[in-house]
């Protein structure tokens, strides 16, 4: 195990209690402390911990820690399995499996799903795409980790899904703020208001299914409930009351503005699915990757 930040070092523990061998390396040696009481290995240096297992898991700060790390001591990955879950673009895991491949390892990348509390609980998985052989011989260490998911052998696949998952959330975590901020101009706390908007934000998850089927089929007009053009008017009353109380909307103004742009090239009818297209120069997708 390379890297013992917070996630490195639960994802270390959860290796440890499931009672696989580890050992651990860091930069700061002292990281390794705790888990060597816990009865991994340390490692006096990144050549004494690439030849220690099968399998190596690289949890580190980015792509160029990645190299910084490796790079010096490449020889030592032939025949290994390496598993980089540290984060990065689809087109730095393309270059770290084809990296890997020149030096004769197998190659997996994976997406964490999980804060660090999560890491070998049921609310915990992990995407991961690359070698399927690597998937295979690494699967009874990352089982530890949380339920593993498997999306096909492009290495870009889980780094691609992953930052989408991410995108998501910061979204939904962007709208959860500016709620709390705008109920609090009116006296109301977060505690207070938490629950109700768990439980709206709950129900309105649902709606990621309809608009994956309308997205995919490109049919953003057929049976439209709230029309674009409605949605855009209304959009502008958010960014009002949040003006007026001292609530700065700019974790809501960019929606805003496509909604506007999108009902004046006259698409007021559609649903708001039809944003996308506005957001990516292309709205083909392929079974491989859906």
């Amino acid at each position: 195990m390379l890297g013992l930040g917070a996630m490195g070092s639960a994802l270390a523990t959860a290796l440890i209690d499931a009672g696989h061998a580890v050992t651990v390396w860091n930069r700061t040696p002292a990281k390794t402390a705790p888990l060597v009481a816990r009865g991994a290995a340390r490692a006096g240096d990144i050549d004494e911990a690439l030849r220690a297992g099968q399998v190596i898991v690289t949890c580190l700060l980015d792509h160029t820690a990645v190299h910084d790390v490796l790079d010096d001591h490449a020889g030592a990955l032939a025949g290994r399995t390496l598993v980089n879950v540290t984060n990065t673009t689809p087109e730095g895991s393309a270059e770290l499996a084809s990296w890997a491949a020149c030096h004769g390892a197998e190659f997996l990348d994976g997406g964490i799903m999980a804060v660090p509390p999560q890491i070998g609980t049921p609310s915990a998985f992990v995407i991961y795409s690359g070698s399927e052989q690597a998937l295979e011989t690494a699967r009874p260490a990352l089982e530890a980790f949380g339920d593993v998911r498997y999306l096909g052998s492009d290495p870009s696949l889980a780094a691609l899904q992953d930052l989408a998952l991410l995108s998501g959330m910061y979204g939904m975590l962007g709208g959860i703020l500016h709620a709390f901020a705008l109920v609090r101009t009116g006296g109301i706390t977060a505690r207070e208001f938490a629950p109700v908007l768990r439980e709206w934000l709950t129900s309105m998850a649902a709606w990621a299914d309809s608009a994956a089927g309308r997205i995919d089929d490109g049919d953003h007009a057929g049976d439209v409930v709230s029309p674009l053009a409605m949605q855009a008017a209304a959009y502008d009353a958010f960014l009002t009351v949040a003006r007026d109380r001292g609530v700065n909307p700019l974790l809501l103004e960019p929606l805003g503005q496509l909604l506007r742009r999108r009902t004046d090239d006259g698409h007021g009818h559609e649903d708001i699915t039809g944003v996308i297209d506005d957001l990516t120069t292309t709205t083909t997708t392929t079974g491989d990757n859906a």
